[in-house]
């Protein structure tokens, strides 16, 4: 093979391929083992190895096309009848398609294997299936289907063609060598096979866009010709993709901003309403008041001249309202309408990562003695690429776990009355607003007793407690790490990771798993995702003034508890949910150290985690469900305690999504180290005393609202500057107990405020707090010597190192 830069790019193509038609033979294969004569897999099949052929001879890889061929003549025979495709041979004709694969991606990465030590084991397989296809007996039965016209395959009847002489030297100079085991017409179809790989060649690191109206397949545009350029399918970045989704969110939250606005508008309508009102009212009042005709009506004319100017002022804007409110829906209806198509470019057909499941059941059962098959439903069911992504590896436990724990052997099967082969069942669907993806057996179900005998063996818990345990919370012990029924290890099943590994993906990604079983009839694994990472449902709660997001799918319950519905266990407060337990920790407190704060009224609740991991985190208020874009945080700020990620709601307002899962481990933690405080009553609170106020000076929005929070739930009174000269302005017409400020910023930067603060008499005692990402000791050193009394690093202000630097340079808030 010729290793020009030409030649390389098309091996590329070529392995792309052939994963491609490797699939359409491997699904089309299992299906034929059902049905043996279905005529559209079996034309679906040969068309996919004649395009290989032609592939495979365009590169110059003379085994693929000698493998590509045999496999071609198999289904020629078995559409004209003389091959009927049983078992063993749908076992060899697979054998066949696990050869392109290696072709595909060669073992050590070895990109001569199929010419070099692969040639061997593939001119075995082909010698081996030719004498088995010259044994076939000729058709006989007078109505063989018409045999296949090679050269006219890939183009459009008006466009077919007699074959033509052998190609010219500039094509087949790509590839010149034949497979001398090769028959049929002397004239291969290299340009439709040239078309179909050039389709590919587009960087490997992109993502089709297959949920768009007007995508579709390759053939089908073909079909369509070649002049309707209307509807394509294309490849774009991932990262494309991500800023087209971002921009266009946030046009959706900018079209949104007008609707708060018109509210404005439509109470300044109010005002001038009251104010004509109050003219009238004037105007009855001068008239009894004024002390002769001629005032009185010099009065009342100018009233009615202020009345006229009011009323057409009141006019124009009604008439401003209406057309703002025109405006308002047509621009959030096209922004909504964008958004949604900018979310659907992400979306992919679940059956993108599909392909290789019902030959690994198949293969798995016959080797363990139990004939299975997979069926497979909502295959296309769209799903954001990056749960699909994710969605793969856990899959395949299930349906490996579903064949070797699940269903019985063929006798035990006959016995109980089943059909010898066993079902599983892999479907996907969308429900409010979810991905449901369920795995099912046919099989005996989950025996408890032996599960409950596991758990005592084990000593996850004692014999006493394990007979108390119901169904569901014996069935959650089959996804702890290490747990597994099988007392000998293999190599599919044993080590009790695979229903660990499913449930840390479902964690990953925000979403659930539960078990479902039916004694004797089989056992059912339901994972409920969400269908994006990209958007989350979230309940807005609010803790310490301030907005944030919980996912919804990571809550079980959101209450108002009633002061005596919170009683006392232990020193700690308990509510009863479900017959059991809750303990009760305050948001505030978790999330950033403040004390609990009472308030008259019930106590909002949400209840967090499962089993004995359960808490009711109290917050301040619910503020209802909102679907938000997530908005990953700057990566220079690292990790975040209890903190996933930003988004900003409907009128722009930035807030925080809490990490359930990191904030599960921080109560945890709290609760082990007894560092709590006592959740107080909700009752009316007294005076309010006077809390201090701290500048907040910073560019960047996400560090400005970052350190604002953090301020703010501590009890300080806030203020925000976006750059050195707005931080200067507020300092000389407001007063601040503190100011904290970055370095580099626009229009004046943190050293030079320090120095103008410093400088002046009426500032020089004002405590400022430089917190910057420069922290080299030269950089500290030009921010101390510049007058400031604090330097951060913003690498650890994320914990509680700037309330602790607050509190000492100006005490707590009141």
């Amino acid at each position: 093979m010729s290793d020009d830069l030409q030649n390389a790019s098309l091996l590329d193509l070529f392995r792309m391929e052939t994963e491609t038609q490797a699939q359409v033979l491997g699904d089309g294969l299992l299906a034929l083992e059902r049905t043996p004569t279905d005529a559209t897999r079996l034309e679906a099949c040969m068309r996919a190895a004649h395009s290989l052929k032609g592939a495979a001879r365009i590169v110059g890889v003379d085994a693929g096309v000698a493998l590509a061929h045999v496999l071609e003549d198999a289904f020629v025979a078995a559409q004209r009848g003389t091959l009927r495709l049983d078992t063993a041979y749908i076992d060899k004709l697979l054998q066949g398609v696990d050869l392109l694969m290696r072709m595909a991606h060669p073992p050590g990465g070895d990109m001569g294997w199929a010419q070099g030590a692969g040639k061997a084991e593939i001119d075995t397989f082909v010698a081996t299936l030719t004498a088995q296809l010259a044994e076939l007996p000729e058709n006989t039965t007078g109505n063989a289907p018409e045999a296949f016209d090679y050269a006219s395959y890939g183009l459009s009847s008006q466009d077919a063609q007699p074959a033509t002489p052998a190609p010219s030297a500039a094509v087949t100079g790509i590839g010149q060598s034949r497979s001398t085991g090769s028959t049929g017409s002397t004239s291969e179809p290299i340009a439709p096979a040239l078309a179909s790989l050039s389709e590919m060649n587009q960087p490997h690191e992109a993502d089709s866009i297959m949920g768009l109206p007007g995508a579709y397949d390759a053939d089908d545009q073909h079909d369509a010709g070649e002049g309707d350029n209307a509807a394509r399918a294309l490849r774009v970045s991932a990262d494309t993709l991500n800023r087209l989704l971002r921009l266009s969110s946030e046009a959706l939250v900018a079209s949104r901003w007008s609707q708060p606005f018109a509210q404005s508008l439509q109470r300044l309508k109010r005002h001038q309403h009251e104010a004509g009102e109050a003219l009238d009212r004037m105007s009855t009042a001068l008239t009894h008041a004024a002390s002769n005709d001629e005032d009185r009506q010099t009065l009342l004319s100018a009233l009615a001249d202020l009345r006229r100017a009011l009323g057409v002022g009141s006019q124009l804007l009604g008439e401003q309202l209406h057309e703002l409110d025109q405006f308002d829906r047509r621009s959030t209806q096209l922004s909504q309408r964008l958004y949604d198509e900018a979310l659907a470019c992400r979306m992919r057909p679940l059956g993108d990562r599909l392909g290789g499941f019902a030959r690994m059941v198949r293969d798995l059962g016959r080797s363990l003695g139990k004939p299975a098959q997979l069926d497979i439903r909502g295959a296309d069911t769209q799903v954001d690429r990056d749960i699909l992504d994710q969605l793969e590896a856990p899959l395949g436990h299930l349906l490996r776990n579903a064949v070797d724990h699940g269903l019985e052997s063929q006798a035990q099967r006959l016995a109980a009355g089943k059909p010898a082969q066993g079902k599983i069942t892999l479907s996907a669907r969308h429900s409010a607003g979810l991905l449901l993806v369920s795995v099912a057996d046919d099989g005996a179900g989950i025996d408890l007793d032996r599960v409950r005998d596991a758990v005592v063996a084990r000593g996850l818990v004692t014999m006493e407690t394990a007979q108390r345990l119901d169904d569901n919370e014996l069935l959650e012990f089959l996804m702890l790490p290490g747990f597994t029924l099988r007392e000998t290890v293999t190599d599919v099943s044993g080590r009790g990771v695979g229903l660990d590994a499913v449930r840390a993906m479902v964690a990953a990604v925000r979403g659930t798993v539960r078990i479902e079983h039916s004694p004797g009839r089989g056992t059912k694994f339901v994972l409920q995702l969400p269908l994006t990472l990209s958007v989350v449902r979230s309940l807005l709660v609010e803790i310490g003034g301030e907005p944030y997001a919980l996912p919804l799918a990571s809550l079980s319950r959101t209450l108002a508890l009633a002061p005596e519905h919170i009683e006392m266990l232990e020193g700690r407060p308990h509510f009863t949910l479900d017959g059991r337990q809750i303990g009760v920790v305050s948001a505030r407190q978790v999330l950033y150290g403040s004390e609990p704060v009472a308030a008259p009224g019930a106590q909002p609740v949400v209840v967090i985690g499962d089993g004995e991991a359960r808490y009711g985190l109290a917050v301040d208020k619910f503020l209802g469900e909102r679907m938000l874009v997530v908005q990953p945080l700057d990566a220079r700020l690292g990790k975040l305690p209890n903190i996933a990620a930003g988004a900003l709601a409907e009128d722009g307002t930035p807030l925080l999504i809490i990490d359930p899962a990191d904030l599960l481990r921080s109560i945890a933690k709290a609760v082990e180290t007894g560092s709590l405080e006592r959740l107080p009553a909700r009752a009316a609170q007294g005076g309010v005393a006077v809390r201090k106020r701290v500048l907040v000076v910073d560019d960047s929005l996400t560090v400005r609202e970052l350190e604002r929070k953090l301020l703010a739930a501590r009890g300080y009174d806030v203020s925000v500057a976006v750059d050195g000269m707005d931080g200067w302005n507020a300092v000389r017409s407001e007063t601040f107990d503190m100011v904290i400020t970055d370095v580099d910023m626009p229009r004046m930067d943190g050293i030079e405020l320090v120095t103008l603060i410093k400088r002046d008499a009426r500032t020089a005692d004002l405590p400022v707090m430089i917190v910057s990402y420069k922290d080299r000791e030269e950089d500290r050193q030009r921010g101390l010597d510049a007058g400031a009394d604090y330097y951060l690093a913003k690498g650890s202000f994320h914990d509680d190192a700037l309330l602790r630097a607050v509190v000492d340079l100006i005490g707590e808030a009141q």
